[in-house]
């Protein structure tokens, strides 16, 4: 909390010397257009004023010349500025917290802003004086017995043109620079150390690529949270960047998801150009590619599963090699039908050595479709979860492919809510509404199993397909999605609404989806009745859902 002890020894001999509704802020740091400030400690004084206190230790002397040093032991003295820091930080303190719309539309006026200089191992003279700084306004070893009656002292002289701030002025700054709602800066910022715990791990484990750097082909399974969706990206830019010895390749990176092919995009936009693959997109989008124009409906199994691979493996034929690549990289491959895989390797300058790397997890397999490379691959399988936290991980482990180490850390409990299929939707509406009081809307996604919920709809009949998963980045509002367009992403908090009129085929594998989407807190909504038919008894007591 403090850089140095000679402001914990003045913070701390402060709070003993104040008034009861006074509040001293310390070790406050902010940035405006000019400079980076630091204001060592800030008191707010309610009748009174509103202080910027910079305190320096050690021994400090002013010379001849007017310019200030400092020096600590036996190290060189070193030219310091504390009467520019106290008062440029007292303005900055000040732009900023009239610039809040909290302060600017409650209509309030300028409240009394001072500034004042603490060294509090240095003995001052009473006639001390520079022009910049008046004896009442420094503080030294002499004055520490009744500093912060001094500090009162002070916001009578300074700005007396200003009003005295109100204990609600008081209270405002204090929140307008430290910031309210308590509950949920708690939950962000544990959610916060829990991603850059997992990213670390994450890319810890991505090491593994360069232990396979030598193997052209490869198949990485591995359950929910595992991170392949991120170990994909990587090695999609290690093999077009180059490393260890190899070339840089020209690569395609693959998914079936429109969602997920956007997650892609934004992970490579901000990649240099020429480490970016060739293509990133969806299997839709490498029809496009190869030149398909005319596409059948979502509906049309017989199309998309037959004519439409068949129509690729035409067309990549005749690709000339600059648009083909040296490697193809794709994700959540258990979505791919059988026929796909021939236009995929037709795509590639050599179908015999070119590089397929693979990263699947079967029991995420929601369609009904059945699909396997034509080439042996070798097997890679990732046993930890590195995404979720383990009270998620511990709900849907029943479901997952594998028994997987949880090392997602420690989070809040798994929430359940009992209700009939009629009011599953409508409860999961309450149940975000409740979130928002502790997470950012950009933080919740509400996904469904069965119908999609109304805002999904809304969405994407007035956006398009694109347009609706744009709203996927937006900070302002939750997101609303199906279980069966999210694999691959993820989202803090996820509520889970299964709202399937019965048990389906490929239910189970939606129920697994659904619950490990989630990293930090997973709150699932519907018919208890239904969840344990699909997830089978152990899902269902550890929801705690009773018989």
């Amino acid at each position: 909390m403090f850089s140095t002890e000679s402001e914990r020894e003045v913070w701390t001999r402060l709070v003993e010397q104040a008034e009861d509704d006074w509040t001293i802020v310390a070790n406050l740091r902010l940035t405006d257009e000019k400079k980076d400030h630091e204001a060592d400690l800030i008191v707010l004084m309610p009748d009174v004023g509103v202080l910027v206190v910079e305190v320096k230790g050690g021994s400090v002397s002013v010379g001849d010349d007017g310019r200030w040093w400092q020096q600590s032991g036996s190290s060189r003295p070193r030219e310091i500025h504390p009467v520019d820091q106290s008062r440029d930080t007292k303005y900055a303190v000040r732009a900023y917290v009239e610039r809040d719309p909290r302060w600017r539309n409650s209509s309030r006026t300028r409240v009394r802003h001072g500034h004042a200089v603490v060294v509090p191992y240095t003995d001052l003279h009473e006639d001390f004086a520079t022009p910049d700084c008046p004896r009442w306004m420094i503080h030294g070893r002499g004055d520490q017995a009744d500093l912060a009656g001094r500090l009162w002292d002070i916001a009578a002289r300074q700005e007396t043109g200003h009003r005295v701030p109100s204990a609600e002025d008081c209270d405002l700054i204090v929140e307008v620079l430290l910031g309210r709602n308590l509950p949920q800066r708690s939950v962000l910022a544990e959610a916060d150390e829990r991603e850059g715990r997992a990213d670390r791990l994450t890319v810890e484990q991505a090491s593994i690529l360069g232990v396979t750097r030598l193997l052209p082909r490869l198949e990485i399974r591995g359950g929910a949270g595992s991170g392949k969706t991120v170990l994909a990206t990587t090695q999609a830019k290690e093999l077009t960047r180059g490393s260890g010895g190899r070339s840089s390749q020209r690569v395609a990176l693959l998914c079936y998801s429109i969602g997920l092919a956007s997650y892609f995009r934004r992970a490579m936009a901000g990649v240099d150009r020429r480490h970016r693959p060739a293509f990133c997109g969806t299997f839709e989008d490498l029809a496009r590619y190869l030149g398909v124009e005319v596409f059948g409906g979502r509906d049309d199994p017989g199309f998309w599963e037959e004519r439409l691979p068949a129509l690729m493996v035409e067309l990549a034929t005749g690709l000339p090699d600059g648009k083909k690549f040296d490697a193809v990289v794709v994700d959540e491959a258990q979505d791919f039908a059988d026929l796909w895989w021939t236009p995929i390797m037709r795509c590639l300058r050599d179908e015999e050595a070119g590089g397929l790397y693979v990263y699947s997890d079967e029991n995420q397999r929601v369609f009904q479709r059945f699909g396997r490379p034509p080439v042996p691959l070798v097997p890679l399988v990732l046993d930890h979860n590195l995404r979720n936290t383990r009270q998620i991980v511990d709900a849907f482990a029943p479901l997952a492919p594998m028994r997987m180490r949880a090392k997602g850390g420690e989070g809040p409990e798994v929430t359940y809510i009992p209700s009939a299929l009629e009011d599953a939707l409508e409860a999961a509406d309450d149940a975000v509404d409740a979130l928002l009081d502790d997470w950012r809307p950009e933080d919740v996604a509400l996904l469904t199993t069965g119908a999609r919920h109304d805002e999904q709809s809304s969405r994407q009949e007035q956006l398009g397909q694109d347009g609706y998963w744009d709203t996927f980045w937006d900070a302002d509002q939750v997101f609303y999605g199906h279980v069966l367009g999210f694999k691959g992403l993820e989202r803090r908090v996820v509520v889970l609404c299964a709202n399937e009129t019965g048990v389906k085929d490929r239910s189970r594998e939606r129920l697994y989806v659904g619950l490990s989407r989630a990293t930090d807190k997973l709150v699932v909504v519907g018919p208890p009745e239904l969840i344990r038919e699909i997830g089978g008894p152990e899902v269902a007591k550890r929801l705690g859902i009773c018989h």
